[in-house]
């Protein structure tokens, strides 16, 4: 944890990055992590050396296809986009990681009185 940010979870930042994509259309890897940053009203760090490895793995798995252009400051970028295997993927994601986290919030709750 560093300046009061949490790196992203263990496990949820292809996620993330899929969610970002699909709101937000194509996007490059310093995008990406400003968006996610900002989505989680700067609570959570994107660490570089984790998110580019997650664009390569999931361009692979082809949930995100990507070509090069130029950002807004007219740098030479490589701008991901959503597949729809992506799309696809994000669904399952998003539907494990809504069980999970009900598991962990009855867990969480107060115990009631019998």
């Amino acid at each position: 944890m560093t300046n009061g940010k949490t790196d992203v979870w263990q496990g949820t930042l292809a996620l993330m990055v899929l969610k970002t994509l699909e709101a937000m259309g194509a996007m490059h890897g310093y995008g990406i992590a400003r968006r996610i940053e900002q989505t989680s009203g700067d609570l959570l760090s994107v660490n570089y050396g984790t998110l580019y490895p997650a664009l390569l793995k999931l361009e692979q798995e082809g949930y995100i296809a990507s070509e090069w252009g130029f950002s807004d400051n007219n740098r030479k970028a490589k701008f991901y986009k959503l597949t729809r295997a992506g799309r696809k993927q994000l669904a399952r994601e998003a539907r494990e990681w809504e069980q999970t986290t009900a598991i962990v919030a009855r867990f969480l709750a107060p115990e009631e009185q019998a």
